[in-house]
């Protein structure tokens, strides 16, 4: 009988809180860490310092045969990513076990698996040989790596100085493309455009359905989980709370999630963050604070952020979900003035969108501060719903819209503090 390709048994990872896990820059560093391991292995065991343990992931098990496609879900904290990183061992965890029996690629945070002064052809041949490949095994996959990822142009650039998305192209064909057994993507893929995370999705289903590799995918969004994967684990807090055919999983968290979300939002604080959401709200076009808004008529959504490091290269952004877990609409501050975030102080971001387009439904926000070549600052996925109605002030009209569950709006953005006098632009 054949193994499972992956075999996760009573797995933990615990962190004090209070202490940044450490980093290792360079690769003595990374190995000076290693030779420490054991002994902060006993000293988490044996409960030493005075810090409180927090479980990021506690006693999860489960299998994965060779070739299955299966989704991880869950809202933003269940503990997925930090599943991904034990299992791409980027971390070690603090109990259990995890055996993986082939070769792994992950695509994990923006910034993660490339070395930044290395050129883009360099880190080609640098990821392959880490996965064990051979230099003329790299050279037949050199080509069609660098078509898939677009970036044919800026080949010898170091990627240091690309954008995220073009990083995050050349990462994804390079983790897809270098022949690993087990392929491991996060929801950083959410960083690319729509045509390029269509061109993902195909090449996953391609790499599981037609070379039998493994891939374990997590997503927020749920239309690419149904279409992609056979089978989903769902966590919260930390544990595995379900494990079935991706459509009865699914159908789980949505029903979940939609149950304790509003239309305002105040999350807990974590003042470690170079900057936080401090609280969220739909707005009409009255400016009051509402859990519906009407077709056709203006509506916002405004932010309070905490900045407490400048952050020069930010950006706020806005993503809007429908209930199967697709992705709407984007909006963000790209390309308008940075300088609002470049000093620490409170920092309320508007986002108006001057007529309401979306079909009459109900609806998910995820709201996020970004910095370009670091991925997301902070960032709460689904933290608001609202609802779209078709009762316009009109008694005479009608709703006829067919088509597309939804559309994108043109939207205005806004920044207010309490020193300088408000920014405007759109997007």
């Amino acid at each position: 009988m054949n193994k499972p390709i992956i075999t996760v048994e009573n797995l933990g990872k615990a962190y004090r809180l209070g202490q940044q896990e450490e980093q290792y820059p360079t690769f003595r560093d990374a190995l000076v860490g290693m030779a420490k391991a054991p002994l902060r292995r006993f000293r988490h065991l044996s409960g030493g310092g005075n810090d409180e343990l927090f479980w990021a992931v506690k006693d999860v098990s489960f299998d994965i045969k060779r070739g299955e496609v299966v989704g991880l879900i869950g809202r933003n904290g269940a503990g997925k990513s930090t599943l991904l990183k034990i299992l791409s061992r980027i971390t070690e965890p603090t109990s259990g076990r995890a055996v993986l029996r082939g070769r792994v690629a992950s695509l994990l945070e923006v910034g993660t698996g490339f070395h930044p002064e290395l050129s883009g052809r360099e880190n080609i041949y640098l990821n392959g040989s880490i996965l064990g490949m051979k230099k003329v095994e790299i050279d037949r996959k050199f080509d069609e790596i660098v078509a898939f990822a677009e970036v044919e142009q800026f080949l010898d650039t170091p990627v240091k100085r690309y954008s995220s998305g073009m990083y995050v192209r050349l990462a994804f064909a390079v983790a897809a493309h270098l022949e690993p057994e087990i392929l491991i993507v996060d929801e950083v893929l959410a960083v690319g455009d729509a045509q390029f995370q269509k061109k993902c999705l195909g090449k996953m289903q391609e790499v599981s359905t037609g070379e039998g590799r493994t891939v374990l995918f997590v997503s927020h969004n749920m239309s690419a989980v149904t279409e992609l994967c056979q089978r989903a684990l769902m966590f919260r807090d930390g544990q595995l709370v379900n494990s079935g055919p991706t459509a009865n999983v699914v159908d789980e968290y949505l029903q979940c999630g939609s149950s304790d979300l509003k239309h305002y939002f105040e999350p807990k604080i974590d003042e470690d963050r170079e900057a936080s959401l401090l609280s969220a709200a739909v707005h009409d076009s009255s400016g009051d604070s509402v859990a519906v808004v009407r077709f056709g008529e203006p509506w916002s959504v405004t932010s309070s952020w905490e900045v407490r490091r400048p952050l020069p290269l930010a950006s706020a952004s806005l993503r809007i979900f429908d209930l199967s877990g697709r992705l709407i609409l984007v909006s963000n501050t790209v390309g308008l003035p940075t300088a609002f975030f470049e000093s620490p102080g409170r920092r309320d971001v508007t986002c108006s969108f001057p007529i309401n387009v979306l079909r009459p439904g109900q609806y998910f926000l995820t709201i996020g501060l970004w910095v370009r070549g670091r991925g997301a600052i902070d960032e709460h996925e689904r933290c608001i719903s609202f609802h779209v109605s078709d009762l316009p002030h009109d008694p005479e009209y009608t709703y006829t819209a067919a088509g597309n569950p939804a559309a994108v709006a043109p939207s205005d953005w806004s920044f207010r503090n309490n020193t300088e006098p408000a920014l405007t632009g759109g997007v």
